[in-house]
């Protein structure tokens, strides 16, 4: 039996091809036509159709992608960009339909029921809407099934610019002959596979009491998904309130002070609007435009609240790292300040005496910053890696840290826990003999020519060796000459009580870190 065509369900799906490498070529300033990939954990993540052409495939290597394709631009994939870029075509589309949903940037879905009754049919509908979209996006195709599921891949075979209408009732015929991989869950697709169910089809004319059995709650919800039964509805969502502030120059600005004095005044009215609406800002966004086309984007992070002196402090840095002195190198024609991430200013507020140790440590430090520059205040955090020395990461204060090396990702040969509480910036060049008097040392089995006896500094201090481990090995790089490194990890505790991290590599033996 059809469902009617008023069926809640029904929704409308606008998808725009390839928006996240349309976003990243839009952001770089490279043509969307060129051969592009996105790099995602060292995987390609998408890739343009000139990319594909060559035989780029989401899932590859980047090395075998560019291997493919000598003439490849890779760029890192940046989900904020994505969504910041795609916001101007949402917005749009909110001005005339009311109640859109943003699946993900590039894919966005509405109830079908209003907008086919306002244009006179669903076919109708798709064609104005993607019609709208395509006026500050590429061109969008559109799809309408029953849920979003159905819908967007109905909008992915419509192609450019057109619109694919599935009849009430019909989704899941349309969805059988598409592969379980579209499902999006890696773990339940493959089990499938290897299961011999590679279709959706296949997998709809299981029993729901057996799917459910075997994959749980998730399972289920897919299994009806792939039945047709989608009984998702779109959830719009809440248009956020404008909080940006903007300043155009007229004559061009030419220094750095007479930039930062003439954004005093919006800088307070920021704030004013924020604290209005009960909010605080904590990330905001600063986009500069000078008379010569370019410019510059950079966001800004706090450890607190900001307040109009500290966004003006971040202009002035901003404007200070593309500047020769007190000069700019290209006269500031337009400012933009965005609030990136709010938080309700409850959440903020001061105890009921203050809180008088904090607020001295960040005014002084904050003062500093102010007076040095950005770069003058540094706090460590601790990042990934296999070396002690390369795990402290210096981020300027009030900057939250974006760990190049994840902490949490496996290290192979890295030191377990527990840590040394003191790491030497330079390793302590020291000797180590056996209990004749000759240096230890390691052969290339590991092996070590005789048990650790005596410690000697280049002072002439000696400590007799009380207990020892290792050797442990750790080599990096033995495929470039240049580069590679093989060392031996010691721990040692000496006649004093002191516990020691010895390194032996081809420079001797090293003290790397201490153990209170």
């Amino acid at each position: 039996m059809h469902r009617s065509d008023h069926s809640p369900t029904r929704t409308l799906v606008l998808w725009v091809p390839d928006w996240p490498v349309l976003a990243a070529a839009q952001a770089h300033g490279v043509p969307a036509d060129a051969p592009i990939a996105l790099r995602h954990h060292g995987m390609v993540h998408a890739c343009s159709s000139a990319a594909r052409a060559e035989g780029v495939r989401r899932g590859l290597r980047i090395r075998e992608a560019q291997a493919r394709c000598t003439s490849l631009q890779v760029f890192d994939h940046d989900p904020a960009l994505e969504a910041r870029l795609f916001e101007p075509a949402i917005t749009r589309l909110e001005a005339s339909t009311p109640g859109v949903q943003v699946l993900r940037p590039g894919v966005c879905a509405i109830r079908a029921r209003g907008v086919s009754r306002y244009y006179g049919g669903e076919q109708a509908a798709g064609l104005a809407l993607a019609g709208q979209l395509a006026e500050l996006v590429p061109t969008a195709s559109a799809g309408v099934a029953d849920g979003p599921f159905a819908a967007e891949h109905a909008a992915r075979q419509a192609g450019v610019g057109r619109v694919l209408v599935i009849p009430p009732g019909d989704s899941a015929e349309f969805l059988a002959p598409l592969p379980v991989s579209v499902l999006g869950v890696p773990e339940l697709t493959g089990l499938l596979q290897r299961l011999g169910i590679r279709t959706i089809g296949a997998f709809a004319e299981l029993d729901a009491l057996d799917v459910a059995e075997r994959f749980g709650a998730e399972g289920l919800r897919l299994h009806g998904i792939a039945s047709g039964s989608d009984g998702r509805r779109v959830q719009p969502r809440v248009p956020p309130e404008e909080f940006e502030t903007t300043i155009a120059f007229e004559p061009a600005v030419e220094r750095i002070d007479q930039a930062a004095f003439a954004f005093r005044e919006p800088a307070e009215r920021f704030i004013a609007q924020l604290t209005a609406a009960r909010l605080v800002c904590t990330a905001l966004r600063i986009e500069l435009e000078t008379d010569d086309g370019g410019g510059s984007e950079r966001e800004w992070l706090h450890p607190r609240t900001f307040s109009p002196a500290e966004v003006v402090d971040r202009l002035r840095w901003q404007l200070q790292g593309g500047s020769t002195g007190s000069g700019l190198l290209s006269g500031l024609v337009h400012v933009r300040v965005t609030p990136v991430s709010v938080d309700s200013i409850g959440n903020h507020e001061r105890a009921l005496f203050g809180d008088v140790s904090d607020e001295r440590v960040h005014h002084a430090l904050s003062r500093v910053q102010s007076m040095l520059g950005h770069e003058a205040v540094l706090t460590a955090t601790i990042g990934g890696g296999r070396h002690l020395s390369e795990r402290a990461v210096l981020v300027p204060w009030g900057e939250r840290a974006t760990v190049p090396r994840n902490p949490a990702q496996p290290w192979p040969g890295s030191l377990p826990d527990p840590q040394p509480s003191l790491v030497f910036p330079s390793p302590l060049p020291v000797a180590v003999f056996d209990e004749r008097g000759g240096e230890v040392s390691v052969d290339a089995r590991g092996a070590l020519s005789a048990p650790p006896h005596r410690l000697t500094t280049t002072t002439g201090g000696t400590r007799r060796i009380e207990s020892w481990a290792g050797p442990w090995p750790l080599e990096e790089r033995w495929w470039d000459a240049a580069a590679a490194r093989r060392e031996y990890r010691f721990q040692l505790v000496d006649s004093t009580g002191a516990a020691w991290l010895l390194v032996l590599d081809q420079h001797g033996w090293q003290i790397e870190a201490r153990y209170d």
